[in-house]
């Protein structure tokens, strides 16, 4: 099999060739039928040629038109309604073929192709991939803070999506520790908690100056108990493509030190599954919805009342 792949120049009347193909077809292929050897050769062209024919107009030249074949027959077997399946991805438009020029170069190298060349693959481009990463335009958002006070240490994260939707975390921390290692911890819960949702990039606020100037290498981190929170973050950092720290005022952190002060005013028990708290809107006072119904009659809106 033989093909010869051309472009017309800017005049339209002069063709240029772009690549000549050529094939020996394998003893199974040499079986077929003469309109199945045509539509094989076709097929491996496309492949062969698909980053050009994927984008562009196709005018196939041929002294048979396999595509009326294959598009129109209604019995074709398994080989042949597979080919069909994968020729529909391509805009190929078939013209007969009028002058013996069209294709004295194909049949050329249709006579003198190579023996040793690679067998034909049939299966579906990309048939083996099981998904298809998708990459995100907008990142998203994560805000911790921690709260401490007489019943112990409590921590809180929201995640927000690029869609404006909220996921609040919290939880209480049932060991000694200083409000800067309970700012880690909150910081650390945020992170995996965006790493088992497959984000990959992240913008992290935080009111705390501390943790954020020390994980951007701004300011030095001294304290030993600080040192190995600060090289658990970094390696959680590894999981995402583009992360960076903000630091933003208190005012501005209000769900996440919100659900910090939460988890600090709730006395854990360890015994019993904690609930997830529902938060509502209502949109009218209470005593609203408290009128009596009122009295229907029969008499007219325009009946005297007295």
């Amino acid at each position: 099999m033989g093909c010869v792949l051309g472009q017309h120049d800017e005049s339209g009347r002069k063709e240029k060739a772009i690549y000549y193909l050529s094939k020996k077809f394998t003893e199974c292929e040499m079986r077929y039928s003469p309109i199945e050897k045509l539509c094989c050769a076709l097929i491996w062209t496309t492949r062969r040629l698909r980053q050009y024919m994927l984008y562009h107009t196709t005018w196939l030249i041929s002294k048979i038109n396999p595509l009326k074949y294959m598009m129109e027959s209604t019995a074709l077997n398994g080989r042949m309604a597979r080919w069909r399946i994968l020729l529909s991805e391509f805009n190929i438009v078939y013209v007969s073929q009028k002058a013996i020029k069209g294709s004295a170069i194909a049949e050329f190298l249709a006579s003198r192709a190579l023996e040793d060349y690679e067998p034909l693959n049939f299966d579906f481009p990309n048939e083996e991939l099981m998904c298809v990463a998708t990459t995100e335009d907008y990142p998203w958002k994560l805000s911790f803070d921690g709260a401490s006070n007489a019943m112990g240490n409590e921590i809180g994260a929201v995640l927000v999506s690029p869609n404006g939707d909220y996921f609040p975390f919290t939880c209480k921390l049932d060991f000694d520790c200083t409000n800067n290692m309970a700012k880690y911890e909150t910081c650390i819960m945020g992170l995996r908690a965006a790493i088992e949702r497959g984000i990959r990039t992240l913008e992290v606020y935080r009111d705390s100056a501390l943790v954020i100037y020390q994980l951007k290498d701004e300011w030095e981190t001294r304290d030993p108990k600080l040192i190995n929170y600060r090289k658990v973050v970094l390696g959680l950092l590894e999981e995402f493509d583009d992360i960076t720290f903000n630091y933003i005022p208190r005012d501005e952190n209000q769900m996440a030190d919100a659900l910090a002060t939460l988890a600090s005013i709730i006395r854990a028990n360890k015994e019993e599954e904690m609930r997830p708290i529902q938060m509502s809107i209502f949109e009218a006072p209470a005593c609203c919805c408290n009128i009596e119904e009122e009295e229907k009659d029969d008499n007219p809106w325009y009946q005297d009342i007295l």
